[in-house]
């Protein structure tokens, strides 16, 4: 059966627009993910619903030319058992190891090992299967032993570094395997953490699930607190007034264009530019005290709420955030012409953690980092909701998949995101920025979709009893690309490392909830 046919068959989700919902059989599952790869389509984000014990399912979000695909297995096997789809879509293994580890529900896939399980609760303990009982911290738990994967031959050695990093970034595991200066593998372990985000959601009531969304991974908080809502406005049939939605999309383009500030200055001072970094820190500062004045935050984790915005801007903040995105946008194009001729960064750059367009799309790269390997997808373009069709933004595309790559799609996505700044700010509409509406009945479902400054971002939410939150799955697109950049540094030496995994800034937050 075609992709196309299996559209045709599924219904409108509630939630982002273009989105369609199917539910399928195990045989089903598995041809549905094979025609979406035929047909160039990809994976956005896998997960799992045992919050009610006689409703697990597996659920899988499909992005295709025609829109959306989400698509839900019910499991029937009293062993938890469904069809793997790590062969279509490699980035899929992760995502199955980790529905086992929280709920107990195990893929035909290739890798069986722990993803998010470190040992700090007993293997059979799934902690969001309904009916699951805390073991206690009294139990024994054996010591992790996590079987990498090893690289056999005369000289190789390894270099293992992490899980504890210098400096305050989250932990996670990198496993060089190295001939003389060459990386010949990579193989990461991340979710030291474990939060138990998504358990938290169930605790707390649908309006107020936006809070801890926007914490996910709080350089995204706009982008998840966004998904949130919309899931949460589309399973309640609401819309909001059309001031809010120009407002949402002006703080994402700020958040967009602040975290790529970051990640150039912080990728010059990783090229021994430390002139860079001052710069463009100069710059996020700059921005952040704006963004403090006009929207009230520096980091907008509180702007998107349900109904709308939780505040307005007057026209002199807007007019303020347009005049500064302006000369932001003029110093930008001067500090990029200073990277592009600076024969010290470049050598660093080009040719570094190269991905080729071919390999992106059989891995499923998404994102900045996509876009700068010669994947163009972008929800704003692609599956726009309002007010990019309005907005018009311009797709920036590379095909040379190196650091030089994605540092050039930074430079030209600050470069749109300022411009579009400016018209939104131009071409804000009037009338209020907030409306109310009634929460959704018990078991609605809704599916948010936005792209964030790193890539899609998905929140699949499920409302419960009484306006409670029954399921809530939050997913980061660093889900999809932590696996790239295992491929990235081959052939590299050790020490580059630092700076193509910085080229990506994938999340270590957003991967361990």
């Amino acid at each position: 059966m075609a992709l196309a046919r299996w559209m045709e068959q599924a219904e409108a989700a509630a939630g982002a627009p273009g989105i369609k919902a199917i539910t399928v059989d195990s045989p089903a599952w598995r041809a549905v993910a094979q025609d979406v790869a035929a047909g160039g389509g990809r994976l956005l984000a896998l997960w799992a619903d045992t919050s009610q014990a006689d409703r697990a399912a597996v659920h899988a979000l499909y992005l295709a030319q025609r829109g959306a695909l989400a698509v839900e297995l019910r499991i029937v096997d009293s062993d938890g058992r469904y069809p793997g789809i790590d062969d279509v879509f490699p980035a899929a293994g992760r995502m199955q190891r980790a529905v086992f580890d929280l709920h107990g529900l195990r893929s035909t896939g290739a890798d069986q090992r722990p993803w998010l399980r470190h040992a700090p609760w007993t293997e059979c303990f799934h902690p969001l299967a309904a009916g699951s009982i805390w073991p206690g911290a009294e139990s024994p738990v054996p010591v992790d032993d996590y079987a990498f994967v090893r690289v056999e031959g005369d000289g190789v050695h390894e270099v293992p570094v992490g899980p504890v990093h210098a400096g305050i970034i989250e932990p996670g595991h990198f496993r060089f395997s190295i001939v003389g200066e060459k990386v010949l593998r990579l193989e990461e372990r991340l979710g030291y953490v474990h939060k138990g985000i998504e358990l938290r959601f169930q605790s707390l009531a649908l309006r107020d699930g936006h809070r801890l969304a926007a914490r996910v991974s709080g350089d995204s908080a706009v982008a998840f607190s966004w998904a949130y809502c919309q899931a949460l406005e589309g399973a309640a049939g609401a819309s909001i007034p059309p001031r809010s939605a120009w407002l949402r999309a002006l703080a994402l383009e700020l958040e967009r264009i602040a975290n790529h500030l970051g990640d150039l200055g912080a990728l010059g001072n990783d090229a021994g530019f430390a002139f860079g970094l001052a710069q463009f820190s100069r710059l996020k500062e700059q921005l952040l005290r704006t963004v403090e004045q006009s929207l009230g935050q520096r980091y907008l984790f509180d702007f998107v709420v349900p109904g709308g915005t939780s505040r307005d801007v007057t026209a002199d903040q807007a007019a303020g955030l347009a005049a500064h995105v302006q000369s932001l946008a003029r110093q930008v194009s001067a500090l990029r012409h200073i990277y592009d001729e600076h024969a010290g960064v470049r050598d660093r750059f080009a040719a570094a953690g190269t991905v080729p367009p071919e390999l992106a799309a059989r891995l499923g790269l998404v994102g900045l980092a996509g876009r700068a390997s010669g994947q163009g997808v972008d929800l704003r373009i692609d599956l726009p909701c309002q007010p990019y069709p309005d907005l018009e933004p311009v797709r920036c595309v590379g095909s040379d998949g190196d650091v030089l790559a994605r540092v050039a799609t930074r430079f030209e996505e600050v470069r749109e995101s300022c411009r579009l700044v400016a018209r939104i700010v131009e071409a804000l509409p009037a009338g209020p920025h907030l409306d109310g509406f009634d929460d959704p009945p018990a078991g609605r479902r809704g599916i948010g979709l936005i792209e964030g400054w790193r890539g899609p971002v998905v929140v699949s939410l499920v409302a419960g009893e009484g306006g409670s939150i029954r399921r809530c799955h939050p997913q980061d697109p660093s889900w999809l690309n932590w696996p790239v950049l295992e491929h990235a540094i081959i052939g590299n030496i050790v020490p580059d490392f630092p700076l193509i995994n910085k080229s990506f800034n994938l999340s270590y937050s957003g991967h361990d909830l």
